[in-house]
């Protein structure tokens, strides 16, 4: 079998593999024909095996017994990456989950190109971790290390929204200045960056990049504010104890939050969420909470939530179905709503593009195009704040979530042959 080099997308939400070929398509099919693998393990109750992608949300969502991982790259950089989780009973590292799913990421890239992969340029964050040099190196370290044990004998690294330039660029015929609006599902990431056709021919493109940021926000983070705002509290966060305090939040943040929400499935947890029932004003918003937490729907109610933010991205409105867990109960949700919900985080963002800006020393007039990819970067709300920020630059939406794989394909062409 001969030997090639690829690019790895490992994203919080969705990942792909990219091989650059002439007149070929860059991005490999990964599971059932589709090139993206959502970054997602469910592990099975009676063997503990493995079933990745849409195939676990499948087993998941079908009943199966077992446990559901996701948004494992949040991660890299923190003290949990050197921790354990329990699976049925066993303690299992966090490092091992996020080895088995990049192995799993080589040998379907593998599968679908006929030949073994062995050098690969990995993306990542512009941060991994905000405001801590230290723990983000620790992040690219382990990263490295992983792709190593799984193996990958070279690795390099290249910043997600450079790789999504590398791939805007194949596609212009013409000197511009390009911001890339990288929204993935756990972090931002911004470059302002100098493409050409003459441009892409060059080995070193260090100089063509004016500057980098990131804020540690992401897709996730906006799941995470809209469960918090609009579906939490009809469990009962914010609602009252008996003695008049309010009820504690621990429990519901730890199901608003994708790589938190099976902390509330542990034996410490149940008594926590027994004894607020307890001493609950509103019952019934309780009994909703236990329902979940019992039949361990908290991945169900996030992927509403989720399926609700992509939807409020098109429509004015939509629905979330709490069947689940009270049966023929649903509600609206409004783009408003939504709005309010991460106003917040949109700030820091439009903030990190702003300074971004700042650093470079380019005017607002001076930037030609806002290339957006990732998952997020269709809110509407962010694209009128960054909009704002840059009228007079044209907008164009590369592949949402392939632009960054077949990036990375290219410069792993260039860094490796």
């Amino acid at each position: 079998m001969a030997f090639a080099s690829c690019g790895v997308d490992f994203g919080t939400s969705n990942s792909t593999v990219g091989w650059s070929r002439p007149g070929q398509p860059a991005l490999l099919p990964l599971e059932d024909g589709k090139v993206t693998l959502p970054s997602v393990v469910f592990f099975h109750a009676e063997d503990l095996e493995a079933t990745y992608g849409r195939a676990a949300l499948a087993d998941y969502l079908g009943g199966h017994e077992g446990r559901l991982m996701r948004s494992l790259k949040s991660l890299l950089g923190t003290s949990m990456m050197d921790e354990y989780t329990e699976l049925m009973g066993q303690a299992i590292p966090f490092r091992r989950l996020l080895e088995q799913f990049i192995g799993q990421l080589k040998l379907r890239a593998e599968q679908a190109a006929g030949r073994t992969f062995t050098q690969a340029v990995m993306g990542r964050p512009v941060f991994f971790v905000d405001d801590n040099p230290t723990a983000d190196q620790r992040a690219e370290d382990t990263l490295r290390e992983i792709a190593k044990a799984v193996g990958f004998k070279d690795v390099a690294f290249q910043f997600e929204p450079i790789a999504a330039a590398f791939d805007s660029e194949s596609q212009i015929d013409s000197e511009e200045l390009v911001l890339v609006v990288d929204i993935g599902g756990g972090t931002s990431d911004f470059s302002l960056v100098r493409l050409s056709p003459e441009r892409a021919r060059k080995a070193d493109r260090r100089e063509d990049i004016l500057a980098s940021g990131g804020v540690h926000i992401g897709g996730t983070d906006f799941d995470k504010y809209l469960s918090l705002s609009s579906v939490m509290p009809l469990l009962g966060m914010g609602s009252l104890l008996v003695s008049g305090r309010q009820m504690p939040s621990a429990q519901y943040f730890n199901l608003a939050t994708w790589h938190t929400i099976n902390f509330a499935y542990t034996r410490k947890a149940w008594p926590e969420i027994q004894d607020m029932h307890r001493q609950a004003m509103e019952k019934d918003k309780l009994e909703r909470l236990m329902n979940l937490v019992r039949q361990r729907s908290g991945h169900w109610l996030a992927l509403q939530v989720e399926a609700a933010k992509i939807a409020l991205s098109e429509s004015d409105t939509t629905q979330i179905d709490l069947g689940r867990i009270q049966p023929g109960h649903s509600f609206t949700l409004s783009r408003d709503t939504f709005d309010a919900a991460i106003g917040h985080l949109v700030s820091d963002i439009e903030h990190t593009v702003w300074q971004l800006m700042r650093t470079a020393g380019v005017a607002a007039d001076g930037v030609d195009t806002v290339f957006f990819t990732g998952g997020s970067s269709s809110v509407p709300l962010l694209r009128q704040r960054v909009a704002a920020l840059l009228p007079d630059a044209r907008h164009v939406e590369g592949d949402l979530f392939g632009s960054i794989g077949a990036g990375l394909a290219l410069d792993a062409k260039r860094k490796f042959g």
